[in-house]
């Protein structure tokens, strides 16, 4: 039991016309160094001001010179990582929809694409290119769209080069619909979460209403670890693939001193998806803990215990860091880890080892080196199995706030420090490779309800139940056991 105490347990807490496009080599190798070298693309040269250089790396540049740098022309198109490099950071500085309404703006006046009877053969050298950057802004960026001065400029600039020519009609309307689409199942997603979470109640209301002997628990439901480790892998896939990249971004927005005191997002921050991905993390360590401290024989609990210490090393082995992580969280909570005579019939070495990997000391050193290891298996894969790669997400928001903190989003000129935000891309994109993958394991309709909507204890209600299994060792225990015992049973 030694590892299980301490203060580090408190501590525990990711196409269209491609014969008239440049080619561009594979979107995360491309973000692997610090920006991209414009010689390695066509592109056109600094004429319109206000962008900085380094080694051939863009590292700063005015936000307008930045979004020039955007918009395609008959002879130049923006590479790949640019374009999800600024699409995700110009949120900080202005608003997408006012974005969006610049390029459209830019696009149509230097195209002459509102003058009658646009000259054909023109529109067929730049419709692609304007199209391709739609295509990408949809495709990695859709929730921009759910805002409808967004969709309403979309609309009208597919419009004009629809309108100029017939071939475009087609690609446009498979754009929108597949634009759509996106949107409607992050609808039908959102409705889900809110109806799981309107059907979880208290496990100690579900106590009183129901004898002991009926209640189910995890290993009755799934008395297979493996299954559950899969099990959970579909849970975290799933809700991983709904985090937008712009989520990281928006988490963490700031008032822009140089935009007249108005932030980007000051009223609505668009983080939804992300905030419901955390809360299952807690979620999921609550209910390892509720799991625990149930069974009224110490047996039983320790044979749980061992059951999601199984659980967790297959977690480990598939590369879901985070249900790994939630459920180590969850047996260090203090109510699990002062259950002393159970601990002490539980066989601890694959928790020790499974302690370590996840160790906190050094920045989590030795939970990154086996991330890198399971991101080069992904890399490598042959299989889907082989390509999944689950973050501890906490872990990621951390690493991604403190870049931001540490770094200022504009130089002392005023100029955007483009240099910060080839590393933030950097670390989302990788995110957006993780988050792609298909979960390859068979879905049990029965464990993933149970795991969702389960009734779980709250901290006081398992303080609660750990005293009446292993009663108060000091008279601070004794105390709180008395004042739970008046306050919580008091509700039923």
């Amino acid at each position: 039991m030694g590892s299980l105490n301490g203060e580090r347990r408190r501590n525990l807490i990711p196409f269209l016309f491609e014969e008239s496009m440049p080619q561009t080599p594979a979107f995360a190798a491309m973000l692997s160094t610090s920006g991209y070298n414009r010689n390695l693309y066509q592109t056109k040269e600094d004429s319109y001001g206000g962008l900085y250089y380094h080694d051939n790396s863009l590292v700063s540049g005015s936000l307008e010179a930045l979004i020039q740098h955007l918009v395609p022309s008959v002879d130049y198109y923006p590479d790949r990582t640019y374009i999800f490099t600024f699409l995700l950071s110009s949120r900080l500085f202005i608003h997408p929809s006012e974005l969006m309404a610049k390029v459209c703006q830019l696009c149509v006046e230097q195209q002459r694409l509102n003058e009658p009877g646009t000259d054909k053969g023109r529109l067929r050298k730049i419709a692609p290119k304007i199209l391709q950057l739609l295509t990408e802004w949809t495709e990695t960026f859709p929730y921009d769209f759910r805002d409808e001065k967004m969709m309403q400029s979309l609309k009208e600039l597919m419009h004009k080069i629809a309108s100029g020519d017939e071939i475009y009609r087609k690609t446009v309307q498979q754009m929108t619909q597949s634009l759509i689409r996106k949107l409607t199942t992050l609808s039908q997603y959102e409705e889900v979460l809110v109806k799981i979470n309107a059907t979880v109640t208290d496990r100690l209301t579900v106590l009183k209403t129901k004898p002991q002997s009926i209640q189910r628990d995890i290993v009755t439901i799934c008395n297979d670890p493996y299954t559950l480790a899969q099990q959970l892998t579909h849970i975290e896939l799933e809700r991983l693939s709904y985090i937008g990249p712009e989520e990281f971004v928006q988490a963490f927005v700031h008032k822009d001193p140089l935009d007249n005191d108005k932030s980007c997002f000051s009223d609505h921050k668009k983080t939804s998806n992300l905030e419901a991905y955390v809360a299952w993390f807690n979620r999921l360590s609550y209910l390892v803990a509720t799991e625990i401290c149930m069974p009224v024989k110490k047996k039983h609990r320790a044979r749980v215990i061992e059951y999601f210490i199984d659980v967790a090393r297959e977690c480990f082995n598939i590369g879901n860091f985070n249900s790994l992580m939630a459920i180590i969280s969850g047996m260090n909570m203090s109510p699990v880890s002062r259950l002393k005579k159970t601990w002490a019939k539980v066989k601890t070495a694959k928790f020790d080892i499974l302690e370590h990997q996840m160790d906190p000391s050094s920045n989590f050193y030795n939970y990154r080196t086996a991330l890198r290891g399971a991101t080069q298996r992904s890399l490598t894969a042959h299989s889907s199995r082989e390509k999944i790669v689950i973050p501890f997400f906490s872990l990621l928001i951390k690493d991604i706030y403190f870049l931001n903190e540490r770094c200022a989003n504009r130089l002392p000129t005023g100029h955007v420090n483009f240099e910060k935000f080839w590393e933030l891309a950097k670390q989302v994109s990788e995110f957006m490779t993780w988050k792609q993958v298909e979960c390859p394991f068979e879905k049990d309709s029965k464990i993933l309800q149970y795991l969702l909507t389960a009734p779980v204890f709250s901290e006081d209600a398992l303080y609660l139940a750990s005293y009446e299994s292993e009663g108060p060792e000091n008279h601070i225990e004794k105390d709180r056991w008395k004042s739970l015992r008046s306050s919580l049973l008091s509700r039923i």
